[in-house]
C-alpha cells in the first residue's frame, strides 16, 4: 500500500475509535441519486457493484441476502455509498426503510474486525447482518436506539484501501462531465 493511499483512507484515525469514512443512503434509483450527489454536492464519479452477491451472509442469524447493488463515490474524502434493494425480501435496508429511503448507516474501515466487532457486541449493540464477499468481511450493528441509524464495520485488507484509494482519485481527477456512475467488478 502507498503512503497516498494510506493518507487517502486513513487520515485522522483516533487510537481504539471507530472513525466514519463512509455515509450509506437507501436510494429507489442508482442513476437518479448519483446525478444528485454529483450536481448538489460535487460527489463522484460512482462505481456500481450491481446485484452484489457474497460468499457468506446472514441477515439476523439467517441465511437471507437480498438482491441489492451498490454504488460507491468520494465527496472529498468521504465516501458516499449508494444502496438500492431490487426485491422485497427480508434487509437490513427494508427493516430501516419500508419504502423510501434516506441514511442508512455510516462504516468504520477497521484494522482488527475481529476486535472492533466485539467491541460492539460488548456494548451490547444487536448483531443485524454479517458476510464475507472476496477477502472482506463486514457486518452491521443495529444502533438505531443511539445513533439513529446502522454502524458497519469493514474489515481493512491491502485490495481493498487500494480500490477505495483508486476511486478517490478518480473523484479528484473527475470533471463532473458524463454518467456519474461507472461500472465496477467487484474483488477488483
Amino acid at each position: 500500500m502507498s503512503v497516498r493511499a494510506a493518507s487517502i483512507v486513513f487520515a485522522g484515525v483516533p487510537p481504539d475509535g471507530l472513525p466514519i469514512f463512509q455515509f450509506a443512503y437507501v436510494v429507489d434509483d442508482l442513476e437518479a441519486a448519483a446525478d444528485h450527489w454529483a450536481s448538489t454536492m460535487g460527489a463522484g464519479p460512482f462505481f456500481v457493484a450491481a446485484h452484489h452477491r457474497a460468499d457468506r451472509f446472514l441477515y439476523r442469524g439467517q441465511q437471507i441476502e437480498a438482491d441489492v447493488s451498490y454504488a460507491f463515490g468520494y465527496s472529498g474524502t468521504t465516501q458516499i455509498q449508494l444502496v438500492v434493494q431490487h426485491d422485497e425480501l427480508p434487509s437490513i435496508y427494508r427493516e430501516m426503510f419500508p419504502s423510501g429511503g434516506g441514511l442508512h448507516h455510516i462504516a468504520s474501515l477497521v484494522a482488527d474486525y475481529d476486535d472492533a466487532r466485539q467491541r460492539l457486541v460488548d456494548q451490547g449493540h444487536e448483531l443485524a447482518c454479517e458476510l464475507d464477499a472476496n477477502d472482506i468481511h463486514a457486518c452491521y450493528f443495529d444502533c438505531r436506539a443511539s445513533l439513529q441509524c446502522f454502524v458497519e464495520l469493514h474489515s481493512r485488507t491491502d485490495r481493498i484501501v487500494a480500490t477505495f484509494a483508486r476511486w478517490q482519485r478518480e473523484h479528484e481527477e473527475w470533471d463532473g462531465q458524463g454518467s456519474a456512475l461507472r461500472h465496477h467488478a467487484s474483488g477488483t
